[in-house]
């Protein structure tokens, strides 16, 4: 079985994939892909963490995990989804690492289902807009332990994707730009459940509906109806442009000597380590295509 893991990462898409998927959830069935609601495997995968961090699970903990879980009998993947998988938001940055659990936990999940294959699926985001928003509330001296004293500018999530390829180096790795979602939420639908391009899903749109204008909602809808698979992008992108609403796109980026040229600096550098990331062998990112002049 094969069987993907979504953790979100917190302050990207979070539980808006999981209702995306949801939405197609009987179609999915009939082709082998279970997407069982959350309720059924949160607290479950978060005991048998717990679990593993004091020895290896019982014999036989694997099946008993997949009857509790799986709403259909043996599928041929299985989609997982929770933003805490990784940690809760106040362990997402220690010691100025992204995710210091996410190797453990990948780890853990391999001990857990040894026999299947394991795909990582994973959003990430700026640093330059993430930190704020875990942040934001924090009391400076918290802000300055998370850090570590390390300068924010030197956050990479290529970092984070070596310490899970080093503790769990057969697990496939898919990522996506949390900024580029609502031009690619199809794709990222149709990866989730291992399916072409071309086939059909619903929520395609879900993300891109929320920052555009009712008259780029009702254009999206007439344009996208017959277009090919290779030009919908292309055809949001530009209504996107088009419809898009300003005050959607605005975020506080507030943080003790957050400046715009910080910023910028670390928009950079976060560029310059998805480049990096694409570079990696056996490594998955799913990125606008190109627009075609």
């Amino acid at each position: 079985m094969e069987i993907v893991f979504h953790p979100g990462v917190h302050h990207t898409e979070e539980d808006r994939l999981m209702k995306s998927l949801l939405r197609n959830k009987d179609d999915f069935h009939r082709a082998g892909i279970s997407v069982p609601g959350p309720g059924r495997y949160r607290t479950l995968l978060k005991e048998t963490f717990r679990a593993l961090e004091t020895g290896p699970l019982a014999e036989g903990a694997r099946e008993v995990l997949l009857d509790a879980i799986l709403d259909q009998d043996q599928p041929r993947r299985l989609v997982l989804s929770n933003p805490h998988f990784f940690g809760s938001p106040r362990l997402t940055l220690d010691q100025g690492r992204l995710y210091p659990l996410a190797a453990q936990r990948m780890a853990q999940m391999r001990a857990a289902f040894g026999p299947d294959r394991i795909l990582l699926f994973m959003a990430i985001r700026n640093p330059a807009a993430l930190l704020p928003a875990l942040l934001g509330k924090c009391p400076d001296d918290e802000i300055e332990a998370r850090l570590g004293g390390r300068d924010p500018r030197e956050l990479r999530w290529s970092d984070t994707v070596m310490r899970i390829r080093d503790a769990a180096p057969d697990v496939a790795i898919t990522l996506w730009c949390s900024e580029d979602a609502p031009l690619i939420w199809g794709r990222i639908l149709r990866a989730f459940a291992g399916l072409p391009d071309d086939a059909m899903v619903a929520g395609e749109t879900d993300l891109l509906g929320a920052i555009i204008s009712e008259a780029g909602t009702t254009e999206v809808r007439s344009r996208l109806r017959a277009a090919p698979a290779a030009e919908r992008e292309g055809i949001m992108a530009g209504i996107m442009e088009r419809h898009a609403l300003e005050d959607r796109f605005h975020e506080e980026l507030d943080l003790p000597g957050w400046t715009p040229m910080l910023v910028e600096e670390m928009s950079a550098l976060y560029e310059a380590d998805m480049e990096r990331l694409q570079r990696m062998p056996d490594l998955q990112i799913i990125a606008p295509r190109p627009i075609a002049a």
